[in-house]
C-alpha cells in the first residue's frame, strides 16, 4: 500500500480485539481499517478493509495478546511507510483520576500508565505493550493518548464518588465511566442531525455491544453513566457480570475459596449473558446466537430477557439523573443491528414517552421513533477510530502554531 505524505494511525486495543484505522491527514480520509478479533480463540481472525472493499481476511489461532500485537505490528511495518506516519493515536482504557484529557506521550505520562496498570488488568497491560512496541517501530511519529474515560470527567461528585471510606476517593478511586470515545462520537453525529436545542438537551446514549453502557448527557456533557470503576460495571454484558452485590464476591472468595484472579476471570469472561446461557457448547453470550436459540433454549431466553430488562432499567435511571429524556440513541453491535432488542427495551420505556415505529425499527432506519413519540429515538453507527484521529488532530493543531508543524 502506498501511503500519502502524512497519515494518522488510530489504534483501539480491547480485551479480546485490536482495531486500527489509517487516515490521510489533514482531512482524515479513511485509507485502511482492520481488526484482530477473538484473541485467545482458535477462530481468531485478522481482517483488513481498504475503503469499502475487503482486502485480506485470514482466520487462525491467536492465543494471546502478545501474539495479537505482533500480528498488527508486522502488518503495519510491511504496509505503512514510516516516514509518512505523522501520528499514532492510542485508545487507553483509562489513566485514573489524573489522566483524563488527550495528551501527547512523554516519559512522565508513560510512568503514570505503568503505575496504574494493575487497576485495569484486562486492558491496560495490552495497551501499554502495543504502545511501547509501536513507539519503538515508528520513532519518528508523534504518539498521542486518548482515554476512554475522558468524556465522563464532567460528571459531578455525586455521580462519580463511591460510597466507601474517603481515603479511596482521595487516592483517585472513583466511578470513571467508559465508552467515552463512542459517546463523544455519537454526540458529534447528533449535532449534525438535530437542532442545537435538541442536541444540547437531555440525551441518553445506549452503547450496546460486547460491552454495554448507558450514559446520560445534558448540554453536551456526561452527567452519569452505568459503568463505574471498571468496564465490568453497570448492566450485564456478553461475558461481563455488570454490577454485583459485594456479598457475592465475599461468597466466592470465602465459601468457594476462589483466588482474586479466578474471581476476576469469572466476572469478566464467564458471566453476563454467557453465564446465564450456560457457556461452553451453549454459546459465548453473543446476542445473535442467543436470539437464534431463544425459542428452543430457555437459558438463552433468560439471558436475553435479563439484558433487555437491565438496559431499560438503566435508561430509566439515567433519565432520572437528568430529569427527563428528549433523545435516545442506540449504538454498538447490538444497538445498531438487533431490532428485536431495541423493541423490547423501548417497550418498557413508554411511560417516558418512547414510542417506536416498528417498520423503521425493523429496517434499522436512522430514525426509528414514531411521529407520536415524545422522545426522538435514533440509531447511530459509532466510530471510535475516527474519534481517536479527530482528538489527535485537535490536540496537535493546538500545538502546531508553536512548532510550525501542522497535522
Amino acid at each position: 500500500m502506498t501511503t500519502p505524505t502524512q497519515t494518522v494511525l488510530a489504534i483501539n486495543a480491547g480485551s479480546s480485539s485490536i482495531k486500527f484505522a489509517l487516515y490521510a491527514a489533514p482531512a482524515l480520509e479513511l485509507l485502511v481499517q482492520a481488526e484482530v478479533s477473538d484473541i485467545g480463540a482458535a477462530t481468531s481472525c485478522f481482517a483488513v478493509t481498504t475503503g469499502a472493499h475487503p482486502q485480506y481476511s485470514h482466520s487462525f489461532a491467536i492465543p494471546d495478546a502478545v501474539t495479537a500485537v505482533q500480528v498488527v505490528v508486522d502488518w503495519l511495518v510491511e504496509h505503512v511507510e514510516a516516514s509518512s506516519l505523522h501520528c499514532v493515536v492510542h485508545r487507553i482504557v483509562h489513566g485514573g483520576a489524573a489522566l483524563r484529557a488527550t495528551v501527547e506521550l512523554n516519559e512522565a505520562v508513560l510512568e503514570q500508565l505503568y503505575s496504574g496498570r494493575r487497576d485495569a488488568p484486562e486492558h491496560l497491560p495490552q495497551e501499554i505493550r502495543l504502545l511501547e512496541t509501536l513507539r519503538h517501530r515508528f520513532p519518528l511519529a508523534r504518539h498521542v493518548l486518548c482515554f476512554d474515560s475522558s468524556f465522563h470527567a464532567s460528571m459531578a461528585d455525586v455521580a462519580s464518588r463511591l460510597a466507601v471510606p474517603r481515603r479511596y476517593h482521595d487516592a483517585g478511586i472513583m466511578r470513571l465511566g467508559f465508552h467515552g470515545l463512542s459517546c463523544q462520537y455519537l454526540m458529534h453525529q447528533l449535532r449534525a442531525l438535530e437542532t442545537p436545542r435538541i442536541a444540547n438537551g437531555k440525551v441518553i446514549l445506549a452503547h450496546l455491544g460486547g460491552g454495554a453502557s448507558i450514559t446520560a448527557v445534558e448540554h453536551g456533557r456526561s452527567c452519569d453513566t452505568s459503568m463505574g470503576v471498571s468496564p465490568a460495571g453497570g448492566i450485564a454484558m456478553t461475558s461481563r457480570s455488570g454490577d454485583i452485590d459485594p456479598g457475592f464476591a465475599w461468597h466466592c472468595l470465602h465459601n468457594e475459596h476462589m483466588t482474586p484472579h479466578a474471581l476476576q476471570q469469572m466476572l469478566m469472561h464467564e458471566s453476563g449473558m454467557r453465564g446465564i446461557a450456560g457457556g461452553g457448547d451453549n454459546g459465548n453470550g453473543d446476542m445473535a446466537q442467543l436470539l437464534a436459540r431463544e425459542t428452543v433454549d430457555t437459558q438463552a431466553a433468560q439471558a436475553i430477557a435479563l439484558f433487555c430488562y437491565q438496559a431499560s432499567k438503566a435508561i430509566g435511571a439515567m433519565a432520572a439523573a437528568i430529569d427527563g429524556m428528549a433523545v435516545l440513541v442506540f449504538a454498538g453491535g447490538i444497538g445498531e443491528h438487533a431490532a428485536v432488542i431495541r423493541q423490547r427495551i423501548c417497550a418498557r420505556l413508554s411511560h417516558l414517552g418512547v414510542l417506536l415505529d416498528d417498520g423503521a425499527n425493523g429496517r434499522h432506519a436512522p430514525l426509528i421513533s414514531a411521529p407520536a413519540s415524545a422522545v426522538i429515538v435514533r440509531i447511530i453507527a459509532t466510530d471510535e477510530q475516527w474519534m481517536l484521529a479527530e482528538n489527535a488532530r485537535m490536540l496537535l493543531d493546538t500545538t502546531s502554531a508553536a512548532t510550525e508543524s501542522p497535522l
